[in-house]
């Protein structure tokens, strides 16, 4: 009855209609990007943003894509970080929150202390960057864009909200039947904890997708820099070209652009992650919300 209700309250012509104001709220900003992104400088001083460009122009993705070598490998660089990351993450945070969430195990409170010690009191970025470089040497290697994101408290407390609604009744019928606890974790624990590995999957993976701080402390190697890093590097140098024009060094800037280049490469930035959302969305709502509840 509750089911139907819903059904019939979100059938409301009114709701439908907040709903659409909200995406377009949502789509618009994101046209204006791709059509800035679009647009010439010189256009977009003359008639500002538009939501149609006035002539279409590519100049911006000519002048980032002059090094498409660079480029291309900034982008598989990142995809092997978020790929990798994401993997390894979901794999330490869930086995984590379900040792935590086992009430047979003696240490499980104190595991939860330490979790939720670390979410509240963080070591710093000192710390941090000695125990990467003095303790594990992974500077210049993937490691150092991955092992950072690895576990992160957070998620691993949401993780452990999502588990303590599992049935132990199932966990404790695996054992009667001989199952190792690996295979309980592997084959129940993990299958049934799809929506919240699908939801905190998505946030480690925007994570790493959109990290360039770690590869500015960590990689001096041209060929580990991951896209967002790269891109970062492009628009520190169109920032630095404009700055010595204003300061009447003779900079030819016509064959730069500026504010359609910021825009052109937000959308190389965010783009293949906007197409992977979706793929998400069914799982998220509802990992998120059994996730809070419980937590």
């Amino acid at each position: 009855m509750r089911k139907l209700n819903a059904e019939k309250a979100g059938n409301q012509p009114w709701i439908i209609l907040i709903f659409i104001f909200l995406s377009l709220l949502i789509v618009f900003p994101l046209l204006y990007v791709i059509s800035v992104s679009m647009t010439s400088d010189a256009d977009i001083a003359r008639y500002g943003y538009r939501l149609i460009p006035k002539e279409a122009s590519f100049l911006a993705y000519d002048y980032i894509f002059q090094t498409p070598k660079a480029l291309l490998q900034s982008y598989l660089i990142t995809i092997i970080v978020t790929t990798a990351g994401t993997v390894l993450a979901l794999l330490l945070t869930s086995s984590i929150a379900y040792v935590m969430t086992r009430k047979d195990y003696r240490y499980s409170r104190l595991m939860t202390f330490f979790v939720f010690f670390t979410l509240l009191f963080n070591a710093g970025l000192v710390p941090s960057y000695i125990v990467a470089t003095n303790v594990l040497h992974i500077q210049d290697t993937l490691w150092a864009l991955i092992l950072p994101y690895g576990v992160s408290a957070w998620f691993t407390m949401l993780m452990k909200g999502f588990m303590d609604g599992l049935p132990f009744e199932i966990i404790e019928s695996a054992k009667i039947d001989g199952a190792s606890e690996w295979g309980i974790f592997a084959r129940i624990v993990l299958p049934l904890s799809k929506p919240a590995l699908a939801t905190i999957g998505l946030f480690y993976a925007l994570a790493y997708w959109n990290d360039w701080w770690l590869a500015m402390l960590y990689i001096q190697d041209e060929k580990l820099i991951p896209l967002q890093y790269y891109l970062q590097r492009i628009m520190t140098n169109i920032e630095f070209l404009t700055k010595n024009m204003q300061a009447g060094i003779s900079v030819d800037m016509s064959s730069i652009p500026t504010e359609s280049a910021r825009m052109a490469i937000a959308i190389l930035a965010a783009g293949p992650m906007l197409f992977a959302f979706p793929f998400f969305q069914k799982y998220l709502i509802k990992g998120l919300t059994v996730g809070s509840i419980k937590g």
